[in-house]
């Protein structure tokens, strides 16, 4: 059984979670997912979760800063 797993969110790469004691520790690996280093999570599967709820994030930031641009 592996300790670290990779985690990809549409297509990205957004870091490693590598197994301890109670859970994982996250890793990143480009800086749209730097708010996450060393979080602990209790499973990979919720990382990844939290990693696709931060791009989600920035994209209806980006969104709603573009709208307010065009006003």
């Amino acid at each position: 059984m592996s300790n670290a797993y990779v985690i990809e969110v549409f297509n990205r790469t957004a870091g490693i979670v590598v197994a301890e004691e109670r859970g994982f520790r996250f890793f990143s690996s480009e800086p749209a997912f730097d708010p996450l280093e060393g979080d602990h999570f209790g499973s990979a599967r919720a990382a990844e979760r939290a990693a696709k709820a931060l791009l989600d994030q920035r994209s209806q930031k980006a969104g709603q800063s573009r709208i307010a641009t065009a006003r």
